[in-house]
């Protein structure tokens, strides 16, 4: 799947893990109209913040 394809609030991990960890596992934001992208945090951090090109290939098919 692509980020923009994802509703906000849906988890994906960068790299094709079947059992993430939590530090592995990312959450969808808001997009970001100025910079053109997707704001991501990470699960167990909420004070990390990153912005994530909308044509990014993410993977959802995981085990959490």
């Amino acid at each position: 799947m692509k980020v923009k394809e994802l509703k906000k609030g849906e988890f994906f991990t960068l790299k094709p893990i079947s059992e993430p960890k939590e530090n592995q596992v990312f959450v969808r934001g808001e997009y970001d109209r100025t910079e053109k992208k997707y704001e991501c945090g990470k699960f167990s951090d909420i004070s990390y913040s990153r912005l994530i090109k909308g044509n990014t290939e993410v993977y959802t098919d995981f085990v959490f």
